[in-house]
């Protein structure tokens, strides 16, 4: 797992799964804590609507830019390229650097590029320096993951869910809200003032930022990857500029082709490099994971079906009615009835919020892209009339709502903390890649599927109505894809994360490796708009939310102790499930009902009797308070470790329980004291072998009967024996040390030890547990000496090669 560095110890960070959980919150801190992050979510989702704005701000002007720019028709398409490419090789890039030098400071670097390239198209109508401009503005691009990041690190869990919706969903709604806005400045205002309008934007988004969005003090470790950044970025330039540019060069051209070869080739290399190099920009083996691959192909398709509405109806809604199918409105009306597509994605924000909290993300994922699907399938015979339009927008915006807002869920769900940048990052790349492949392909379809009108070729309704049949085969993959998703078990308490809390055993702030399973099931919870901070502030934020609490309590066994990971289930009268969740290190666990009635609670865990109890939730927000009582069914084994020269318990010492076939069973560590025990293990015989750093290791064989066993007779209590060491300097003429001089170590004859000695003439052999051994140096006059020594003891003998071996000198541990 990848472990997560901070500048300085965060007060509240929803990633620190290795800080011990927080107590609850009274309600004038809870008011201060909201009050706190009160302004995150806008000021973010404007950062990201402002920056999705530059993807249609163009659209209007799209067919006179030729004649504005003065150039030819294919080399003004570049415009609209570059920031297409620009965005695409930025997103993972950007989500990187966010990840290792701080999300907030990459977010207003994006912003500041997008100021600056705004400017510059602003004031030239050179078509060169209007692509740089345009590349600049699309590589702002990047402020959408990190804004997801942002908001994974700094919100409380109760919001992070619709918070991260309407940032993932502010892609469309800045393109939707700027058909109209740009038709209107387009219509009644010089070009220009499309530029400096987004400049203004962006100057604003920064400022707010600056006002309002804390750094957050979550890192990745390592360096940023330039070459990987290189690799994937030429990669991704040359399978990109082919899709978009394919239809103009011709996809069977010798220039298409072989930049598609030099992509695979490229992407390939790249490839191979990320998974050699320790810090690579994007974790391939992680990106490979099935929740994580599969999140990402469907993200493509969802895509193909946002980008293919806006390219459809608003070439329909202007076309001239003597076409026989054109609705003939002007650009301003056709953005307005565009325009619900963006809105509809954001008013859906909350809507996934609830969906997800009680199915999960891969539910409304789902439902989302079935949404899609419907829109597309009724919108190819719904287009004879602008209201008709509408109808179209609002159920194909209501189900990319729902897609977009799930996608980040599950990418977060599925990678360490501080890879969230990055993940999102490369997420957000395969939607451009979605979207890229939409414009290439539909843009074929509706280029050949044309009929002249005067002195140009408009698209038919056959067209139309083909590409809205691509966008729905697109979906129907997607929901294909999806469905191979995993299906994560819907979190009824905060088990999981108070798991990952404990696990920080070594007081440095960070989760264990084992913790990594447990956070991601407590990122799910916030991905479904549930608090996963702990017991109290789980049933505190269930109460205040809808006035529903439940039970909590601890699963404890027969001796009071805890049954850490025990599996807790609530049950109705109906013999439906209504709750699951494990309990933490301390047996605690909390579940919410659904509402007042009489339930069933069971608790399991392995190697102990499952209890099942009839208990009453009277609803209004009260907590029933159940203990489960679970038994030990196999038979207990525990005991003592010592060591040392005095008998004291060695730190550390490990018990590891092997069966008749050599096989691992369980294992334990000891405590300060030396005492150890292991419950539950099945009658049979068993071998228990005992360690710790210093000491010999000692193996007993235990045969356990069901009755007590060995545990019973008190003979687990284990005296380990330390091992002992022998040091010295071998010294020639003069008490000179003797460089290069081969010692060896042999006890009975045998070799147990051999080094050559330094230009200090030292050596050392440690680790040993006899006690007569035979000490030998060559490569000079050969010398001998025999030596004993005491256990735990550490032994120095210099030898001396210029004398005879009786002048041989033991010092400082007898001999």
């Amino acid at each position: 797992m990848t472990q997560t560095t901070t500048d300085q110890p965060p007060a509240r960070s929803a990633d620190s799964a290795g800080a011990p959980p927080s107590p609850p919150r009274s309600g004038g801190e809870r008011h201060r804590h909201r009050r706190k992050h009160a302004g995150i979510v806008p000021v973010l989702a404007f950062a990201g609507i402002v920056v999705a704005v530059m993807q249609t701000l163009l659209v209007p002007v799209i067919k006179d830019l030729p004649t504005l720019l003065g150039t030819a028709p294919s080399n003004a398409t570049w415009v609209m390229t570059a920031t297409l490419l620009a965005g695409a090789v930025a997103t993972p890039i950007m989500g990187r650097l966010g990840d290792l030098y701080g999300k907030r400071r990459m977010l207003l670097a994006s912003l500041a590029v997008m100021v600056v390239g705004s400017l510059i198209c602003g004031f030239t109508s050179q078509l060169v320096i209007m692509i740089v401009g345009r590349a600049l503005q699309g590589f702002a691009m990047g402020a959408i993951p990190l804004g997801i990041g942002l908001m994974r690190d700094e919100l409380p869990r109760e919001r992070l869910g619709s918070a991260m919706a309407l940032m993932s969903s502010s892609i469309g709604v800045g393109g939707g809200l700027a058909l109209p806005v740009a038709a209107l400045v387009a219509q009644h205002a010089d070009w220009h003032t499309l530029f400096f309008t987004a400049a203004g934007l962006g100057v604003l988004s920064i400022l707010l930022t600056l006002l309002v969005v804390p750094e957050t003090p979550v890192r990745a470790p390592g360096r940023f990857d330039v070459a990987g950044a290189l690799g994937l970025s030429a990669g991704l330039v040359a399978l990109l500029l082919p899709i978009t540019k394919g239809s103009d060069w011709g996809w069977g051209s010798p220039r298409t082709l072989g930049l598609f070869g030099a992509a695979v080739l490229i992407l390939a290399l790249w490839g191979v490099m990320e998974l050699r190099i320790a810090d690579p920009l994007v974790d391939l083996r992680t990106s490979a994971r099935r929740e994580v691959l599969l999140t990402n192909l469907t993200s493509i398709t969802v895509g193909v079906a946002f980008y293919a509405i806006s390219l459809v109806l608003p070439q329909l809604l202007q076309l001239p009615t003597s076409t026989g199918y054109g609705l003939g409105r002007s650009m301003v009306v056709a953005g307005l009835c565009v325009a619900p597509l963006g809105l509809t994605m954001m008013l859906v924000a909350p809507v996934y919020a609830r969906i997800a909290a009680r199915r999960g993300p891969k539910v409304s994922l789902l439902l989302g892209m079935l949404v899609i699907g419907i829109g597309y399938g009724a919108g190819i015979g719904l287009m004879q009339a602008p209201w008709q339009t509408v109808i179209i927008s609002v159920v194909v915006g209501a189900g990319i709502g729902l897609a977009y807002s799930s996608l980040p869920a599950l990418i977060i769900g599925a990678v360490d903390p501080s890879e969230t940048g990055a993940a999102n990052g490369l997420n957000t790349l395969m939607r451009s890649i979605g979207t890229s492949v939409s414009s290439a392909v539909i843009g074929m379809v509706l280029a050949h599927m044309s009929q002249p009108l005067g002195q140009v070729a408009v698209p038919t309704m056959a067209g139309f109505r083909l590409s809205f049949l691509i966008a729905t085969a697109a979906v129907a993959l997607g929901v294909l894809m999806a469905a191979f998703l995993p299906s994560p078990r819907k979190p009824a308490g905060p088990g999981a994360t108070l798991r990952a809390q404990d696990a920080d055993n070594d007081g440095t702030g960070e989760a264990a490796p084992e913790a990594r399973a447990l956070d991601t099931a407590a990122d799910l919870d916030a991905a479904a708009g549930l608090d996963a901070v702990g017991t109290d502030q789980l049933l505190e934020a269930a109460v205040g939310s809808d006035g529903s609490a439940g039970f909590r309590g601890r699963v404890v066994d027969a001796a009071g102790g805890p049954v850490a990971g025990a599996a807790v289930t609530l049950i109705d009268r109906h013999g439906q499930q209504s709750g699951v969740t494990t309990a933490a290190a301390d047996g605690s666990y909390a579940l919410t009902a659904p509402a007042a009635g009489t339930y069933v609670l069971t608790g399991a865990a392995p190697g102990h009797t499952p209890q099942a109890l009839s208990t009453t939730y009277y609803g209004e927000g009260t907590v029933a308070e159940t203990d489960l009582v679970l038994t030990a069914t196999g038979s207990p084994l525990r005991g003592t470790v010592l060591g040392g020269p005095d008998g004291t318990a060695p730190a550390g010492a490990s018990v590891v329980v092997t069966d008749a076939r050599g096989d691992v069973v369980t294992g334990t560590a000891t405590d300060a004291a030396g005492r150890w025990s292991l419950a539950g293990l099945p009658e049979g015989d068993y071998t228990l072998v005992f360690s710790a750093v210093g000491h010999q290791p000692q193996a007993r064989a235990v045969q356990l009967d069901g009755a007590g066993g060995p545990a019973a007779q008190g003979v687990q209590e284990v005296r380990l024996l330390p091992t002992t060491a022998v040091r010295g300097t071998v010294r020639g003429s003069q008490g000179r040390p003797l460089a290069d001089a081969a010692v060896t170590l042999l006890a009975d004859g045998t070799v147990v030890g051999h080094t050559v000695t330094g230009a200090d003439g030292a050596y050392a052999f440690a680790d040993l547990s006899g006690r007569h051994y035979t000490l030998a140096a060559a490569g000079y006059p050969p010398h001998a000496v025999p030596i004993s020594v005491t256990a735990g003891a550490d032994e120095r003998l210099d030898l001396d090669l210029s004398q005879s071996s009786e002048s041989s000198r033991p010092s400082g541990g007898g001999s």
